[in-house]
């Protein structure tokens, strides 16, 4: 499995980037979000990759940060998500938007992606809202509660944790993070806030 590429961006495309790593180009097919994200070409960048095996093509995806990777994984894991639609959802929102959408149900602005419905964003919200569900159940709600003690407000820091679930954090590391921040703060700029000091305590 290839985990990350780094090397010269030598082409892009609203639809694909090629990096060169060691005198081998490799195409990357990748979101608007992460080729905005990217520097020009001739220069040298970083991408986190994802490999999908099919019967008749072997694909690579490439993402701006392992938060859009896991975003993407967890997407096409959805019945009926594959990876043209992962993409074009990534392409319109970022990780910690398509997070808020799910952990506040808000499957309305899903379709404002290519390629979603109606029903496919409300089958995308169901089925990682139970994931959400059973993330917060496998943790115990009295340990959650003795973690939440001191937070004056738990409605958007507890949907902030909900939707960092989705990402793969646990609770165990976020709260810590999270109870730092002003409680009234919007759901995203608590998600974006604690995902900035994450970044910062790995980088340490």
């Amino acid at each position: 499995m290839i985990y990350s590429l780094k090397g010269t961006l030598i082409h892009r495309t609203p639809a694909y980037i090629v990096i060169e790593c060691g005198g081998v180009g490799y195409k990357c097919t990748t979101s608007l979000m992460t080729i905005r994200s990217l520097p020009d070409v001739g220069k040298e960048c970083m991408v986190y990759t994802h490999m999908v095996v099919r019967e008749d093509a072997v694909e690579l995806f490439g993402f701006s940060s392992n938060e859009e990777r896991e975003c993407f994984k967890m997407l096409t894991g959805v019945s009926g998500v594959g990876s043209k639609v992962g993409t074009a959802l990534l392409s319109e929102f970022t990780p910690e938007q398509v997070a808020v959408c799910i952990a506040s149900e808000d499957s309305k602005s899903l379709t404002k992606a290519a390629g979603v419905g109606n029903k496919l964003a409300q089958r995308i919200v169901l089925e990682l809202k139970d994931k959400i569900n059973k993330l917060n159940s496998s943790s115990g709600s009295s340990k959650l509660a003795g973690m939440s003690a001191g937070v004056p407000s738990l409605g958007n820091v507890k949907n902030a944790m909900d939707a960092l679930s989705v990402l793969g954090y646990e609770s165990s590391e976020i709260m810590p993070i999270i109870s730092k921040f002003d409680s009234e703060l919007k759901v995203e700029e608590l998600i974006h806030l604690t995902l900035l000091e994450l970044g910062k305590n790995k980088g340490a």
